[in-house]
């Protein structure tokens, strides 16, 4: 039975999905008599929480009820009021929860001072389920660093385009709708100056919700290629937009840039391109917990060989395009012997429509 309101919970959570950023996803539903009373989310980043707005909905009724929620309850003051003190106003009998929260300023104080109230705490819940719901923050929060997803979109055969270049579509529209409702999740997301040049893209989300939140986006271009007569840079002022450079971005372009809305970022070099660790050090300081990365080729190598990919997105169409020069997702130099092959742990497929989207973690990270 617990397992059933607490699957109830989980859904919830996934109402905040993409807006609570830095916060965690977190659903919680009350239930008394084994009827259920009301539900609640953390629904975007400031909003209430899970647990007050579920309480809410309750009224009186939440006197003498069960509280099941997906994060252990904050105890401390931050964007809003402790939500422990909220269930010990609200005559909450029994508190449910499926995770700790891992955050220090947490960190079981919630549990303690819900048992001190009087309250029966039982902690562990489906746990697993919701770590992995919020396997972003949880990185986030402990490391101190942002959760990195390396997404491709390729044919059966690896080609992410054909040999002329051409991408639109490999994917279907379930796969591409997928890929979006990803991106949503993300906190940034980083293409290099080539995609720009040769797809022009928006790198926006295209969903039908309530509410849509676009990720940050990010260029890689570490001598100022980037057209001003791109999408990207036209539409700067509206959308969040970061130009992560070096010293070799000439300032008049910077500027100019700068007047488009966009802001640039001069990093560190290596290997004569932006050292891509003092861009993780740059997005931890600015709060942004997750960053997606959609191409190209060097690009995603580069990630991969510094060992800063956390999690893979790879959908996969049922198509054969072929062709030596046809690019891959990954390029770069590549490994040398298989012993040097990165390993990809815990890999899960998913069918959407025609397409497959297979998941997995790397083994090796920093």
């Amino acid at each position: 039975m617990q397992e059933r309101w607490m699957k109830e919970a989980l859904k919830m959570a996934e109402k905040g999905w993409g807006n609570t950023n830095p916060n965690p996803l977190v659903g919680a539903v009350i239930v008394k008599e084994g009827e259920l009373i009301a539900k609640g989310a953390h629904e975007y980043y400031g909003g209430p929480h899970a647990e007050v707005n579920a309480l809410k909905y309750a009224g009186d009724l939440a006197k003498g009820s069960d509280l099941y929620v997906t994060l252990e309850p904050c105890s401390h003051y931050g964007k809003t009021p402790p939500c422990a003190e909220a269930i010990i106003k609200a005559g909450v009998k029994r508190v449910i929860i499926a995770t700790k929260d891992p955050n220090e300023k947490v960190a079981g104080r919630g549990e303690r001072m819900l048992r001190g109230a009087g309250i029966e705490v039982i902690s562990g819940v489906m746990e697993q389920e919701a770590m992995n719901q919020n396997e972003i923050f949880m990185h986030y929060i402990t490391r101190k660093k942002p959760f990195v997803i390396a997404k491709a979109a390729m044919s059966l055969d690896g080609k992410i385009a054909s040999s002329s270049g051409h991408s639109q579509w490999i994917t279907g529209e379930k796969a591409r709708e997928h890929a979006h409702w990803t991106r949503q999740r993300v906190s940034s997301i980083l293409v290099g100056v080539n995609t720009v040049i040769k797809d022009d893209p928006m790198l926006t989300v295209r969903l039908n919700l309530n509410r849509t939140k676009n990720p940050v986006r990010l260029i890689l271009d570490s001598k100022g290629r980037i057209p001003l007569t791109s999408k990207i840079v036209s539409s700067a002022k509206k959308i969040d937009t970061v130009i992560a450079t070096t010293d070799r971005m000439p300032y008049e372009k910077e500027n100019r840039l700068k007047d488009s809305g966009v802001s640039v970022c001069r990093l560190p070099e290596k290997d004569t391109q932006v050292d891509i660790n003092a861009l993780i050090e740059y997005l931890a300081e600015k709060e942004l917990d997750s960053l997606m990365i959609e191409g190209g080729g060097a690009v995603m190598a580069s990630f991969i060989e510094e060992k800063l990919v956390h999690k893979l997105f790879w959908y996969i169409a049922p198509k054969i395009i072929g062709g030596s020069a046809a690019p891959g997702p990954v390029g770069g130099a590549g490994i040398f012997h298989m012993k040097e092959a990165r390993p990809v742990l815990e890999m899960e497929s998913i069918k959407l429509g025609d397409d497959w989207l297979m998941t997995g973690y790397m083994k090796e990270v920093n």
